[in-house]
């Protein structure tokens, strides 16, 4: 008998969404939720905070999570808002089918086969029969000035922060082999964001959303990324030592004019 297959087509709901945001020009701000950083109360307090300032969308994850809460975490957000709840995994065990999608992450920015491809291979029949919308996303580290979790984890080294043309080649690959998303990242609590001039260079040579994250800690760089091409904005670290931030930046960069 010929085995059914694990699930029936790809589910897009997300991604189409995401890449119709992109088309018209609107910002999308997205609360990145660590769940070993975070109790009940405090996801209590980042969700209704997050829903009173029109956050798009909540990513949940991180490079560790040595936690066992993180579907507990996520049926605590879904119990209380209808925000999308995407998670960002730093192993392959991170999954939970309480969320409404996956970036399936590839870090193509190094040279570390297991994040390459070799963690996927062990991860696809779990993730595939997870029943979540799986996002093929290309993960490029930037060098933000400072080791952080994300590049010692992945033992691999980070595009310098200067190399434009590296940066630029490095996500016009990842998408023609077929990444649906381009994630930047100069990784959390890093002491230089990505460089607006880095983010301008990568978003005219690509035509999938591109997201961009880490250091980010005022309004006004968030507000500069959308202009310089990003189109999803991912805010931790600074929002975990901060949390009034959430309001002051979902409203730089949803200030940004939509394309009429």
């Amino acid at each position: 008998m010929q085995q059914a297959p694990l699930i029936s087509g790809m589910k897009q709901l997300l991604y189409n969404q995401l890449t119709e945001r992109k088309r018209v020009g609107r910002k999308s701000f997205t609360v990145l939720i660590d769940p070993d950083k975070v109790d009940a109360n405090k996801i209590d307090r980042l969700v209704s905070i997050s829903m009173e300032a029109n956050v798009d969308y909540l990513f949940v994850g991180g490079s560790l999570v040595i936690s066992n809460n993180l579907d507990e975490c996520i049926k605590q957000i879904k119990a209380s808002c209808n925000i999308p709840v995407i998670l960002f995994p730093g192993a392959p065990s991170q999954v939970s089918k309480y969320a409404d999608a996956l970036l399936y992450l590839s870090l193509i920015s190094g040279r570390n086969p297991e994040l390459l491809i070799g963690q996927h291979v062990i991860s696809a029949p779990f993730v595939k029969n997870s029943g979540l919308e799986i996002m093929p996303t290309g993960y490029m580290v930037i060098d933000g000035g400072a080791p952080t979790t994300v590049s010692y984890i992945s033992n691999a080294s980070p595009i310098p922060s200067d190399k434009n043309e590296i940066a630029m080649c490095t996500a016009m690959a990842g998408e023609m082999l077929g990444m649906k998303l381009i994630y930047m990242d100069s990784g959390s609590g890093a002491k230089r964001p990505v460089p607006e001039t880095m983010i301008e260079k990568v978003a005219t040579h690509i035509e999938a959303p591109l997201i961009v994250g880490g250091g980010i800690t005022d309004p006004e760089k968030a507000y500069r990324n959308c202009r310089a091409g990003a189109d999803i904005i991912v805010v931790g670290n600074a929002i975990e030592k901060d949390d009034s931030l959430i309001k002051e930046m979902s409203a730089a960069i949803h200030s940004v004019p939509v394309i009429a």
